[in-house]
């Protein structure tokens, strides 16, 4: 299923129908500010390890990323320190992932790994998704077997290619090719994992 959702203005059914799905233990992909990206309710354990699966990925030995709405929703999924709160102030929304560790409220196939990615971007449309879900968003990039690129920025060629395998993909207009750039706060010792899009103020 192809979903059109305009970022300046989200259509309420529209969003309702995407919601639904991630309530229902879906897969969905959806645009960031940086690359298209396959989701599920963070909080959904089948649907993460679906997920997982998918792509590849052993949840014990990879890190998981979140979309969270805002600080507080974040706060609530991981532990930040005063110093990260303040460097994530300046850079969020935007195009970062902030490594932090894990609270108590995020299931156990995150615990075990002791620390999360956590991602605002600066996107309309998955913020709206996230909070009208009233959960985070596990967040994984959408990336080529073949380096075609129209396939990660073209949302109807992503369509075309996952539809057996996500249960929706949202149309938000074309994606874009750079990645998040990646922080570490696992103390206050910041370092810059991997830079992409967007400069760390």
């Amino acid at each position: 299923m192809l979903v059109k959702i305009y970022p300046e203005n989200p259509n309420p059914r529209e969003v309702d129908r995407v919601v639904k799905v991630l309530r229902d233990g879906g897969l969905i992909i959806y645009p960031t500010d940086t690359v298209y990206a396959i989701g599920c309710d963070a909080l959904n354990v089948r649907a993460v390890e679906r997920i997982c699966k998918m792509k590849g990925v052993n949840p014990q030995k990879s890190n998981l990323s979140i979309i969270c709405s805002d600080f507080s929703n974040l706060s609530e999924y991981a532990r930040v320190s005063n110093a990260a709160y303040k460097l994530m102030k300046r850079n969020l929304p935007g195009p970062f992932t902030f490594i932090l560790p894990t609270s108590s409220r995020l299931p156990k196939i995150y615990k075990d790994r002791k620390e999360v990615g956590v991602r605002v971007p600066d996107n309309n449309i998955i913020l709206t998704l996230v909070r009208e879900l009233g959960n985070p968003i596990l967040t994984m990039s959408v990336h080529d077997d073949d380096e075609v690129v129209e396939y990660s920025t073209d949302p109807e060629l992503i369509h075309e290619k996952y539809q057996q395998e996500v249960d929706l993909v949202v149309d938000g207009g074309y994606g874009a090719l750079e990645p998040s750039t990646v922080v570490s706060c696992l103390d206050d010792d910041f370092e810059i994992v991997r830079q992409g899009k967007g400069e760390l103020l």
